[in-house]
């Protein structure tokens, strides 16, 4: 694969580009093109153990932290789950992965720029990196029992009342729970909202959440058919009204797992030993990094809507079924025509996923590395998805010419569409116009239907990045 190829470093550039570097970088600033928008916020749920029993909760944790300044963490809570079944959370180990991220910290600043911690970090905007104190203060046990079976008085935990606690701030964006275990400490939350609040205020509060988990680990990990669902919290909290509470299980944790164990070169070379966290980044048992895709999805790089599973992300690709138990129903990729075309995206997007973990673990390192690329499509800056209206039977033009890089290094461009996200579901093609530049014919049948072009920029620095744009054209009568 190409992109396990690493070119050397680059040669030190000429006074003209330093000086072309430093006017982007001044042009970014003004801008503000990434910092306009608050992050999404993000509780982690996990069941993180020692390295000699399972380490990707750690690896995943790293790779969290060290991308920070892209999600809002509301919450690190310790719990149950396959690697940890009960009364042995280590929380501990959180601190020591928050410890190695306020070595590294300040060489991340650099980064964004970023000169001092804001006085007020309770809605941080896409490129602020949180202080220590913030990170240390949101890190809490949560349930230290496994099941659906102590769900209930006496199963309160410091995980769920802060939990709830975020509900009732006084902030519109949707809280997404990134399950890494098992995820009865929320459904615990859920419950105490159910015995003290109103029908009407237990519905506002789940529709503040959305759940993401790494397949139903509140149960004993099975590899045969006698797997008892109905002893888990998922399978109580998959039987909500989806209108109520928005319910993801997936599969991408094994493909993550397993490529990331054949690609182990490239983890030792360019994770590990890069700062404090990369000295902290375990090698692993089973598998690499399983429930980084619990938060990928989340990534603002322009690519997605994670509130539209079939728009592909750095998780890939989800729909509404039948989930694993045959009982409940949530948005899943786990089998059929969603898993194959998740696998397709998951594997399209890796090598992109990778590099970016690369970059930001060179800049935790040394202060210095490589920046994404910032994508600009007929004059609109920003990661919002731009919508294009145009009769059928006309031209669409799509220009992201004015896109740049803040080290000046080369871009390419790359169009394409996203079958499944739209309604048109024929074949199409984009004209390639010029660098940057591209068209597409809109058909004549293709009248009320919509259709997704992602503007893919890549930009040639070490290692090479990648940003996003969706384009949704809808096509009128």
């Amino acid at each position: 694969m190409k992109w396990l190829s690493f070119p050397g470093k680059m040669k030190i550039k000429s006074i003209a580009l330093i000086v072309l570097t430093l006017f982007l970088s001044q042009a970014y600033a003004n801008k503000k093109i990434e910092q306009k928008n608050l992050k999404p916020r993000i509780v982690v749920l996990t069941d993180i153990a020692p390295n000699n029993i399972e380490p990707d909760d750690m690896e995943s944790i790293i790779r969290l932290l060290v991308h920070a300044d892209q999600f809002e963490i509301e919450a690190l809570i310790a719990t149950t789950g396959w690697s940890n079944t009960g009364n042995g959370e280590r929380i501990d180990l959180i601190h020591d992965a928050l410890n190695a991220y306020e070595k590294d910290l300040p060489n991340l600043m650099k980064r964004s720029n970023q000169q001092k911690i804001a006085n007020d970090e309770s809605k941080q905007e896409i490129g602020y990196w949180p202080s220590i104190d913030y990170l240390k203060s949101r890190t809490v046990l949560g349930s230290t029992k496994m099941g659906m079976k102590i769900i209930g008085e006496g199963n309160d935990s410091d995980g769920s009342n802060l939990i709830i606690s975020m509900a009732d701030e006084n902030d519109e964006r949707p809280i997404w729970i990134s399950v890494w275990g098992g995820g009865n400490t929320f459904a615990q939350a859920i419950w105490r909202v159910q015995q003290e609040r109103s029908p009407e205020e237990l519905k506002a509060f789940l529709h503040k959440f959305r759940i993401y988990t790494i397949t139903d680990q509140d149960r004993p990990w099975s590899q045969g058919d006698t797997i008892n669902y109905a002893s888990s919290s998922h399978q109580w909290m998959r039987k909500l009204d989806k209108d109520l509470l928005f319910f993801w299980d997936e599969c991408a944790w094994k493909h993550q797992n397993s490529t990331g164990v054949n690609n182990w070169k490239e983890y030792a070379l360019h994770i590990q030993n890069h700062g404090a966290l990369g000295a902290l980044y375990p090698k692993y048992k089973w598998g690499v990094e399983g429930d980084t895709p619990a938060f990928m999805h989340l990534m603002p790089n322009g690519l997605s809507n994670p509130e539209i599973p079939n728009q592909a992300s750095w998780s890939g690709y989800f729909e509404y079924g039948l989930g694993r138990d045959s009982l409940t129903y949530c948005y899943t990729n786990y089998t059929g025509e969603p898993y194959a075309i998740g696998t397709k995206y998951f594997n399209y997007f890796y090598p992109a996923i990778f590099n970016n973990f690369a970059a930001r673990m060179d800049w935790a390192k040394e202060g210095k590395g490589n920046r994404n690329p910032v994508v600009i499509v007929n004059g609109k800056a920003g990661i919002d998805q731009l919508t294009i209206e145009k009769k059928s039977g006309k031209k669409v033009l799509l220009d992201a010419s004015k896109s740049f890089d803040l080290e000046g290094d080369q871009l390419s461009f790359n169009w394409w569409v996203q079958p499944e996200a739209g309604s048109y579901k024929e074949d199409l093609s984009i004209q390639t116009i010029s660098q940057g530049k591209a068209s597409i014919n809109l058909p004549s049948d293709s009248a009320g239907k919509t259709i997704h072009v992602i503007c893919e920029v890549t930009d040639n620095g070490d290692p090479s990045l990648t940003s996003y744009r969706r384009i949704i054209i809808k096509s009128k009568e």
